[in-house]
């Protein structure tokens, strides 16, 4: 089973060492967890600079 990490750049949640959306290293130590359906509409999107779809962490160390 993998282990679930974050993004230490755009929060992206995923099971990867690297982020797959900009590269960034991930880690393992995260908390809270947003997913965004419709970042375009969403006001709670825009608050914290979410661009694009997809599960996100609230807070990554």
């Amino acid at each position: 089973m993998s282990t679930i990490k974050a993004c230490k750049i755009c929060r992206l949640i995923t099971d990867e060492d690297k982020c797959p959306r900009c590269g960034e290293k991930t880690s393992r130590e995260w908390q809270g967890y947003l997913i965004m359906v419709n970042h375009s509409r969403s006001e709670i999107a825009k608050k914290v600079g979410i661009d694009a779809n997809g599960k996100y962490a609230l807070k990554v160390r």
